[in-house]
């Protein structure tokens, strides 16, 4: 089946409030409305960006969003889930503040923002899927319990992935703690001692405590080690080393599987945007102010998360020669993930780009 993957064109550096209206204009053009009933609780998935990060979506966008589907009769809420990783979202609590920081608190998009998976990442239902990695997967509970998903993601390289789009901030952003960590079981780094250069900021940021000082070099202790990827994220030295070959494909192969227990309960009652604009080599969760890879391209919609992810690769080659994700991080295939989720029924590889003057 032929999915429709809807596609407005903008000019780079767009203002804020004129993204927002081409967001207006896209929802509008692609049926989004048909998710939204009367009173539906309605989750709207973003991405606040770590501290220091400003190339994450505006809040304008998601106002946007907010008052779309309040002028439909739905109950709009912004939702997230805490990170495995130490930083301003590590907690409800601090994930909360950071975001009324960024822009997105309720005196200005015009929704509550309510942690998906509880205080501490914990709160979950288990969702029974088809899969070849898990026959259930852990999902926030809040997601569950929603009656419509808008999922609003914002396309970077990533290091473990090669791409972070629409199915990586429904696999990684909607799972607990425990679904986190799940996906990144087989991701067990090893430190180079050639390249450590002993700076602690491994040491500082492990959520587990299992990197420790060896002889005057970081060390992780495998038994302790959750295979987060913080590690990597923090090391300016290239003293972290995995095994990309076995680990990328299968973590890429776990988050499409977890994205689709998020969605498996939701047929007919999600829809999805990718906002191709300030796009990084790195994904939002970085505490850095990022420069942009590539001018800004438009913005994309779909009722299908696989189709979308693989029309923001098919536009990022078209524009530039090559992928984000080949642009990124090119010793990662990040077709892996957008074709293992096609072929457990996520979606469909095949679709058609219907673009809006």
């Amino acid at each position: 089946m032929i999915a429709k993957v809807y596609f407005i064109p903008v000019k780079d550096a767009l203002p804020p409030a004129a993204q927002a209206n081409a967001m207006a204009k896209i929802f509008d053009a692609s049926g989004a409305a048909q998710v939204i009933g009367g009173n539906d609780f309605v989750a709207i998935k973003i991405h606040v960006g770590e501290k220091q990060n400003t190339t994450h979506i505006k809040p304008e966008i998601v106002k946007e969003l907010v008052e779309k589907t309040r002028k439909l009769g739905g109950q709009p809420f912004l939702t997230e889930t805490s990170t495995l990783y130490k930083g301003e979202r590590e907690n409800a609590v601090k994930h909360i503040l950071h975001a009324h920081k960024h822009g997105f608190g309720i005196e200005n998009v015009g929704a509550p923002f309510i942690m998906a998976d509880g205080l501490t990442g914990n709160t979950e239902f288990e969702v029974e899927i088809n899969g070849e990695l898990h026959k259930t997967v852990k999902v926030a509970r809040e997601i569950v319990s929603a009656d419509a998903l808008l999922v609003v993601s914002h396309p970077t390289g990533h290091p473990a992935t090669g791409l972070g789009a629409c199915i990586k901030n429904i696999g990684m952003g909607l799972s607990s703690r425990m679904g986190k960590m799940r996906q990144h079981s087989a991701m067990m780094p090893e430190i180079n001692r050639k390249s450590c250069q002993y700076c602690q900021k491994c040491i500082k940021w492990c959520p587990q405590n299992a990197i420790i000082e060896q002889d005057g070099k970081a060390h992780i202790v495998t038994e302790k080690c959750i295979g987060c990827g913080e590690c990597l994220a923090v090391c300016r030295f290239d003293a972290v080393k995995y095994d990309w070959n076995a680990e990328s494909g299968y973590i890429q192969r776990s988050m499409a599987e977890h994205a689709y227990g998020s969605v498996i309960g939701k047929a007919g009652k999600s829809f999805y945007f990718n906002v191709l604009i300030d796009m990084t080599k790195d994904c939002d969760c970085f505490a850095v102010n990022q420069t942009k890879l590539i001018p800004d391209i438009g913005l994309l919609a779909s009722d299908d998360p696989v189709a979308i992810d693989k029309a923001t690769l098919d536009l990022t080659a078209k524009a530039h020669g090559r992928t984000l994700a080949e642009m990124s991080y090119a010793h990662h295939d990040a077709m892996i993930q957008v074709e293992h989720a096609a072929k457990i029924g996520m979606g469909s590889l095949d679709y058609q780009l219907i673009t809006i003057e």
